[in-house]
């Protein structure tokens, strides 16, 4: 996910998306006139969001429309926040547990 939304004009493409709802979603042609890129690059950008599962799209015609799904948004979300907390982990959930060799330095210095 981190990936997907370091290119510049996917992390666009992301914003512009959520502002949508499905009935108002928006195929490959209005995305490039939107983001004055050609159709080709737009399509490309879809195709990495569509593998992280943030974007779907849905066929109208001989048009697909795309849209986030916001159920993948959410839990992307939450596990950004997870693992950006600055709360205290809890002792069961002490770094120890994750760094055993930092754990044995530190038990052979003493």
């Amino acid at each position: 996910m981190f990936a997907a939304l370091a290119d510049p004009t996917r992390l666009r493409l992301v914003k512009l998306l959520c502002r949508q709802r499905i009935p108002d979603a928006l195929c490959v042609n209005a995305l490039a006139a939107i983001l004055g890129i050609t159709q080709s690059a737009v399509s490309q950008h879809l195709r990495v969001l569509r593998g992280t599962g943030l974007v779907k799209g849905e066929r109208r015609g001989y048009h697909i429309h795309y849209f986030i799904n916001h159920e993948a948004l959410e839990r992307y979300r939450n596990l950004v926040l997870a693992a950006l907390t600055t709360e205290e982990l809890e002792k069961e959930e002490s770094v120890e547990r994750y760094c055993p060799i930092r754990r044995e330095n530190h038990v052979s210095s003493k």
